[in-house]
């Protein structure tokens, strides 16, 4: 098989990927190839963002709406202090782009809807949870099944992390947590708090898992949830199980389209 035409460059920068016999030149081609969108800059997309650009992703989509705050910074490592106040897109990407040169970086400023979510994950191989609402990660969850698109799910809660990744069929997001919590029923993070490095850890975790997915290597948590605690360093893996009534990927699936769902309040699928 011919090696990968990688400049001198790029061999220098990629060379401990490189040198490995599970990844490789053709590794680390594919990486160069691939796409990936990652929905949220925030405390999660941030370790994403910086470790596949590291990697050498050739294509990265971030997508947020919101601008920085000072409270951010705490957590969000893409931001400094001089951001305060910036579409976080133009931040994460003046970061990326000073990282990583190769990186082609594609800013969606916008919050991920019914109307744009379809058109966005068509242009990308894998995508990224990086979310911090139920309404949205269900979304991405119903759009990657219905697109055959893997997605990388993370979330974070004061010191609790949680990773699972989802290849496109079944198990999905819905079969483990077939309706989101009740409005209110889980605060957020500017109500309870959460530990500053708790998502880091957890979206090196989901950079890892798209690495995995992009070069074929290792097992991918398909079909497992790796639940992390931060506070005594313990994690837990629960199997997820296909479910059979699942609206989106069971034996009989109601949701053909992301139009088909009401993704507010408890995000149900009607009857």
């Amino acid at each position: 098989m011919a090696t990968p035409d990688l400049d001198p460059e790029q061999l220098d920068r990629y060379s401990r990927h490189i040198i490995m016999d599970e990844i490789g030149p053709a590794g680390q081609a594919a990486l160069l190839d691939a796409a990936v969108l990652v929905v949220g800059a925030g405390g999660l997309g941030s370790p994403v963002l910086q470790y596949l650009a590291a990697a050498g992703v050739g294509r990265l989509g971030i997508a947020d709406d919101d601008t920085v705050e000072r409270s951010n910074l705490q957590r969000q490592v893409l931001h400094g202090d001089a951001d305060v106040g910036r579409p976080k897109v133009e931040s994460a990407r003046e970061f990326v782009t000073a990282l990583n040169p190769d990186v082609d970086v594609r800013t969606h400023e916008l919050r991920v809807s019914v109307d744009t979510v379809t058109d966005l994950v068509a242009d990308y191989d894998v995508v990224v949870d990086a979310s911090d609402n139920f309404p949205t990660r269900f979304l991405l969850n119903d759009a990657c099944v219905l697109a055959d698109t893997p997605l990388s799910h993370g979330a974070v809660y004061r010191f609790e992390g949680q990773v699972s990744t989802f290849t496109g069929g079944e198990p999905c997001y819905r079969c483990l947590f077939p309706e989101a919590p009740p409005e209110g029923a889980v605060p957020d993070c500017a109500t309870t708090g959460v530990l500053g490095a708790l998502p880091g850890t957890v979206g090196a975790m989901q950079a890892t898992e798209v690495v995995k997915l992009l070069t074929d290597l290792g097992e991918p948590l398909d079909g497992r949830l790796l639940a992390y605690d931060a506070a005594d360093l313990s994690t837990e893996e629960v199997t997820i199980r296909p479910s059979p009534s699942c609206p989106v990927c069971g034996e009989d699936p109601t949701v053909t389209s992301v139009g088909d769902v009401e993704y507010g309040g408890s995000c149900a699928v009607g009857n």
